[in-house]
Order: structure tokens, then sequence, then C-alpha cells
């Protein structure tokens, strides 16, 4: 049996210009900021960081996962809960 891909896959942007126009407005100048302030040792850290970002942008199951997060029917517990199941305190204001 051969496997399908559930959405057709689009190629990846590999550079900066094409990363910048991949990436919603709200989020373009943060990229444009943080490659403009990385040097040559930075550079490829900071383009890999935001074309994982863009997957996740454009995978349908980041929505879904989102509503079912805010709607308390998401798979899984709270970090909250193991933490304090682990002795560890969680974030700030809990115990």
């Amino acid at each position: 049996m051969a496997s399908q891909p559930v959405e057709p896959c689009r190629p990846h942007p590999r550079t900066q210009d094409e990363i910048g126009a991949a990436l919603p407005p709200s989020q373009r100048m943060a990229f444009y900021r943080g490659t403009e302030s990385a040097d040559e040792r930075e550079i490829a850290g900071v383009l890999r960081r935001w074309r994982l970002r863009l997957e996740l942008y454009n995978d349908p199951a980041t929505a879904r996962t989102h509503a079912e997060v805010h709607q308390g029917v998401a798979p899984g517990r709270p970090l909250s809960t193991v933490l304090r199941e682990h002795g560890r305190p969680g974030f700030a204001g809990e115990s």
C-alpha cells in the first residue's frame, strides 16, 4: 500500500526573501530584524528557525490543535498538573 500525503507538498522557502514573503505580515518585521542583526555564524540558525515557524503556520493541524487547547478538549494534561505531581513549582503564582 502506498501512502499519500494529506495535502499536496509545497516547496519550502529557502532564501531570506522567500521566507520573508511567505510569512504572515504580523511576523515579517520580526523576521527581518532577526536577520539584520545576525552575524555570519548566526544567520543559518535564524533562517532555520523561521522556516520551521512557517511549517507550523502552514500545518492545518496547528489551528485545530490551538482551538482544542482553548476549548479544553485537547489530548494530554496541563503542564502545571504534571509539575505539581512531580513536586516542582509551576509558573509564577502557582505553588
